[in-house]
């Protein structure tokens, strides 16, 4: 019923716990889940995970705050993204929330690693999934640059502002939404979802991060997307079931290796 479009089960403290997780998603009737990729170093773990589930696909793509292990080249997202269960690319894009003493100038290895997974992702043909923090200009001139918009993807956790939601959604990009939608301070946030359009709204956890109200705090993971829908559904005036008929749809057709598997490993 629903599908949480971006989780990090490799993550020691989820995976700990797989089973235990696995569980509570047919619980709370989350039927899937997509395992985010983040580190080439991760990768191996994150499609293990892909392979060994009928219901959790995976990613390949190195985060743009990663510092200090493989550097991605075209050739590695190519080789793994031709493997099975892998779906997209990513998470990639551009953070400048954390400079420090650097300047924008000094994140040019940022920038060009962004641009690398996007000519992997018109390469293979599979969507990117998109983090941008502090950073929406440089994230939107690229794809802009790159011409991503024939392959587009998805905005993850999406915190902006409406003018890079419209200009996301003029690429080409769904636009998802995490329990940040639930915080108490997120009117602003929830305006920007009021104008998403239905069909092309996504929803996610990023667990084991930002546990939607009531779990604000604690750990985060798969089944709590259902908090996710409610807020969709309490700003868009529908009922729970159509939010998530309709994210599901829009997840199989943005990620159409997976609705193309069927479920199937």
């Amino acid at each position: 019923m629903f599908v949480d479009s971006h989780c990090h089960l490799s993550f020691p403290e989820l995976r700990a716990r797989l089973p235990e997780l696995l569980a509570a998603m047919a619980a709370a009737r989350v039927t899937r889940a997509l395992c985010i990729c983040t580190t080439l170093e991760e990768f191996e773990a994150v499609h293990g995970l892909a392979l060994a589930h009928a219901n959790l696909w995976c990613t390949v793509g190195v985060h743009p705050d990663t510092e200090g292990g493989a550097e991605p080249a075209l050739a590695d997202l190519l080789q793994r993204a031709a493997l099975p269960r892998v779906v997209g690319l990513g998470e990639t894009g551009l953070d400048y929330y954390r400079l420090g003493e650097r300047t924008i100038a000094d994140m040019a290895w940022q920038r060009e690693r962004f641009a690398v997974h996007i000519r992997a992702a018109r390469a293979c043909g599979l969507p990117l999934v998109v983090h941008t923090r502090s950073a929406s200009a440089d994230t939107l001139a690229i794809l802009r640059d790159e011409g991503q918009g024939a392959v587009g993807g998805v905005f993850h956790c999406f915190t902006e502002t409406r003018e890079v939601a419209r200009a996301a959604l003029d690429l080409g990009f769904c636009i998802s939404f995490s329990g940040i939608l639930s915080f108490r301070n997120a009117a602003e946030l929830r305006e920007v979802a009021a104008m998403v359009p239905m069909d092309r709204l996504l929803i996610e956890t990023d667990a084991p991060y930002l546990a939607p109200v009531p779990h604000r705090g604690k750990l985060n993971h798969p089944a709590l997307v259902v908090h996710v829908a409610e807020q969709v559904a309490a700003i868009k005036g529908l009922a729970i079931e159509g939010v998530a008929a309709q994210t599901s749809a829009n997840f199989d057709r943005l990620f159409t290796r997976a609705s193309q598997a069927g479920g199937q490993v």
